[in-house]
């Protein structure tokens, strides 16, 4: 035993692989998923002292998380802020804001220091990030004593309460489901606006004959009534089926196939006629369809209304997937590397449509290193940059915000001239997998010796408290603001809970 001890001590790399190894297996036998691998290096460096991971391992693995995450959530995140995410952030904000207040009381009531409170309002919101946001301060901070125990206490702090953290949340949302009669699934049928029970994208196919649809265009129908609908392919009476595109006149009698949301398609089709039983058949040696990766730089990151590919290739993108969702496209769609494009169009076209998108697996799967080395390096030199405060303060964003706050920007832009922000996909998740486990294994290697230290001096049971109490106001403050203050349906409360806590779980 000690020669293996000494051998995994001697090599960081086996150590960190033998975390990890271990970490994900009890993850995904738990309900923890990547926060076991914190709990496995606790054990590994409760072990022995000498079973410790490098500094950089974890600030390495910090910036990379951060990173990968902005350009992931970029987009969406302004997006958001134009529509009702002011509404909802504004709610996460005061959420946050009275559970600190709580968390500053009850540390004080408890007589729980600064360090092991921060620790315990990160691991009771079972937030990573903002545990590292907490060690990064305390680096900066300077002051008086042992640098290193004074990092190790929020570890501690943070390693103690997330479990409860996690099962407390869930306990408290099927609490609520169960005092209040609430049925998630009929919650989110009502806010995609479907019937409970459908979901997915619907393909019909419709004749044509109210007065009020013939004799327009497509495109003059769509621009009108906002549909979320894309129209495929177009036949006339007694003609071959063709590309539908924005230009294309209705006449009584013609036959569309529309795709998009079941209600949303059921109220394209009233409006323009009845549904017709038979599909539209394609002619395959005329008309076919084919699913197509995007992997070229010429047409990621750009909207699909800039592309005009209807007009340059005679072809129509009815779907998109994009790892496992799959949505109908608009005008302003911005395609992405790795997204898989469904395209309709005749076979001469979808292969002048196949090269311009590039149609390459192997591409989506490589990182363009010199948009990503020059991303991170901006979010890591914004990170180190000091704001004077009022009181001589220095404030600094540190490796968890700087990159993250480049990284929205980033990955909102999706590309300035021939630089190409967004990663793909599948890119995207490893390499934020493998900053979270970088970070988890090293603080938890750095800290398991502390972390005994603390259940065996008594003091984990104060802080097991605050925990408990830190869980259970952010959960009932938030229900109750979203639920009975904004009349938001239930799944609008468990999706900020499991957005401000990072937490798969939920």
């Amino acid at each position: 035993m000690q020669g293996l001890l000494r051998t995994l001590a001697g090599n960081p790399l086996l150590l960190l692989l033998a975390v990890a190894a271990v970490g994900y297996a009890l993850g995904k036998a738990t309900r923890l998923g990547l926060a076991a691998v914190l709990f496995t290096g606790l054990a590994f460096g409760a072990l022995d002292p000498s079973l410790r991971l490098p500094e950089e391992a974890y600030l390495s693995g910090l910036a990379l998380f951060v990173y990968a995450l902005g350009l992931s959530y970029g987009p969406s995140f302004f997006a958001s802020l134009r529509r009702r995410g002011m509404r909802d952030t504004g709610l996460v904000l005061g959420v946050l804001a009275l559970v600190t207040l709580v968390t500053a009381a009850a540390a004080r009531l408890l007589g729980v220091d600064g360090a092991l409170a921060a620790g315990a309002f990160s691991g009771g919101l079972t937030n990573t990030p903002a545990l590292a946001a907490v060690l990064e301060s305390i680096q900066h901070a300077g002051g008086e004593g042992d640098l290193e125990k004074r990092l190790l206490e929020p570890v501690v702090a943070y390693s103690l309460t997330y479990p409860f953290g996690v099962g407390g949340m869930l306990l408290a949302m099927e609490a609520a489901r169960r005092r209040f009669g609430l049925d998630p699934r009929k919650d989110a049928a009502g806010l995609a606006g479907v019937a409970p029970g459908a979901d997915g994208l619907d393909a019909r196919t419709v004749r044509v004959f109210k007065p009020r649809a013939v004799g327009r265009t497509l495109g003059e129908l769509l621009r009108a009534h906002g549909w979320r609908v894309v129209f495929a392919r177009h036949r006339r009476r007694d003609g071959l089926p063709a590309v539908a595109l924005d230009g294309t006149m209705l006449e009584e009698g013609d036959q569309l196939t529309l795709v998009g949301p079941p209600a949303e398609v059921a109220a394209v089709m009233e409006f323009l006629g009845e549904e017709n039983r038979d599909p539209l058949d394609l002619d395959r040696a005329v008309l076919d369809y084919r699913r197509i990766f995007v992997s070229s730089r010429e047409a990621a990151g750009f909207a699909l209304g800039d592309l005009h590919l209807p007009e340059r290739f005679g072809v129509v993108v009815t779907r998109v997937r994009r790892g496992d969702a799959e949505f109908v496209p608009a005008p302003d769609t911005t395609l992405e590397l790795g997204d898989r494009v469904r395209v309709v169009g005749r076979v001469a076209d979808l292969e002048r449509a196949g090269r311009f998108l590039g149609d390459s697996y192997r591409a989506v799967s490589e990182i363009d290193l010199l948009s990503f080395s020059v991303g991170l390096t901006l979010g890591i030199v914004l990170g180190m940059v000091a704001v004077e405060l009022p009181g001589g303060v220095k404030f600094r964003l540190g490796l968890a915000g700087g990159p993250l706050v480049v990284a929205l920007v980033l990955g909102s832009l999706g590309r300035t001239g021939p630089l190409l922000w967004t990663l793909p996909y599948s890119a995207n998740l490893t390499l934020r997998q493998f900053g979270m486990v970088l970070f988890l294994a090293g603080v938890g290697t750095r800290a398991g010796g502390a972390f005994v230290g603390t259940l065996a001096g008594g003091g984990g049971w104060a802080l097991l408290g605050l925990g408990a109490v830190i869980t259970a106001t952010a959960a009932a403050a938030r229900f109750a603001a979203g639920r009975l203050g904004l009349g938001s349906p239930m799944t609008l409360p468990v999706g900020m809970a499991g957005g401000m806590q990072t937490q798969p779980a939920l």
